[in-house]
């Protein structure tokens, strides 16, 4: 039976219903890929996902454009920018697609790895001009999201998510990609007297550890990584009602050359609403390989079981779902 909200916005009602049917999206890409965890083989690994993730998302209910994918379609036979996947029914939403957000981390067998959807109303994710990969970025919770500033120095941020929090410094907790980019600011977190925890990839799953409100692992999530993972980051974040603030990073300075001559602004700050401006978002996530955040594919005789997360903006539910996935009926669990 439909509450009474549900009954009087049917467009939520589509939204509630478009969250689960993402969740198999992810699904479906968890269980191809999952096969090659620890093989060595990252272009498996990520073909086997992507392969599944396009064919599931074709029963979708929904008329998307990919918006953060694969790459442009001729490096990219699917989920590339601009490919229209779903059933072509309404909704019309953008989609923000990682097939497997921490590929080298599944080739290895090492700890989280997961599987990635996203969608928003058309026309309300952000799109990095060509050439734009990488970004400064600074993610907390919905108590910090009045206090941070990208541009403030580490120890003034630190401080007042330790005031925001009631808290001191050194009860606080910041993610940080281990990358010798990241030396200056391991550096002034060290100094201003925080902790660290080091990940070797997946800062898409550290923003969101970073905004849970029931997750007091993680306090904020500090350093540069790349740009689409950002704009995944920004819906997930917009459904938790956290903050994630931005800036472009050139890697080179022939790099910040060019930008500058194409007349990208490397000072302007993008906001959790810069990079998804909707107020109409879902999320779905996948473990694949089990980490802090999810627990990772477990195949058996009789099939699998996975572990996923789906997020909506409108309510700020979050929904942890275990499934059992049975690869013949009638088979018999051990």
């Amino acid at each position: 039976m439909l509450s009474e909200e549900e009954r009087f916005e049917p467009s939520r009602t589509i939204e509630r219903n478009l969250g689960m049917e993402l969740i198999r999206v992810t699904e479906a890409a968890a269980l191809s890929a999952g096969r090659w965890m620890g093989k060595g083989n990252k272009e498996m690994v990520d073909q086997a996902a992507v392969d599944a993730m396009r064919h599931a998302v074709d029963g979708v209910d929904m008329h998307g454009v990919v918006v953060i994918g694969e790459g442009e379609k001729d490096e990219a036979p699917m989920l590339y920018i601009g490919e229209e996947i779903g059933n072509g029914n309404k909704p019309e939403v953008d989609v923000a697609v990682d097939p497997v957000d921490g590929t080298r981390l599944l080739a290895l067998g090492l700890p989280g790895a997961l599987a990635v959807i996203a969608t928003a109303e058309r026309g309300s994710m952000y799109s990095a001009p060509p050439g734009v990969y990488y970004m400064e970025k600074i993610a907390v919770g919905p108590a910090m999201k009045n206090v941070i500033d990208i541009n403030a120095p580490v120890a003034v941020n630190l401080d007042r998510i330790a005031r925001a929090r009631q808290s001191r410094i050194d009860d606080l907790t910041a993610v940080i990609l281990d990358r010798p980019r990241h030396q200056d600011i391991i550096r002034q977190v060290r100094e201003a007297g925080a902790r660290i925890r080091l990940i070797t990839d997946g800062d898409v799953a550290a923003a969101i550890q970073a905004a849970m409100e029931d997750y007091r692992g993680i306090d904020i999530m500090l350093g540069i990584g790349g740009a689409p993972e950002a704009v995944l980051a920004a819906a997930a974040l917009k459904c938790l009602g956290g903050e994630i603030q931005c800036k472009i990073w050139p890697r080179t300075e022939e790099e910040r050359a060019r930008f500058k001559a194409d007349g990208i602004d490397m000072d302007k700050v993008y906001r959790t609403e810069d990079l998804v401006s909707s107020n109409d978002v879902s999320f779905a996530a996948t473990g694949i390989t089990s980490g802090d955040l999810l627990d990772g594919v477990q195949y058996f005789g009789w099939g699998a079981r996975t572990s996923s997360i789906m997020m909506r903006s409108h309510s700020g539910t979050v929904r942890y779902i275990q499934a059992r996935h049975k690869w013949r009926k009638g088979v018999v669990q051990g």
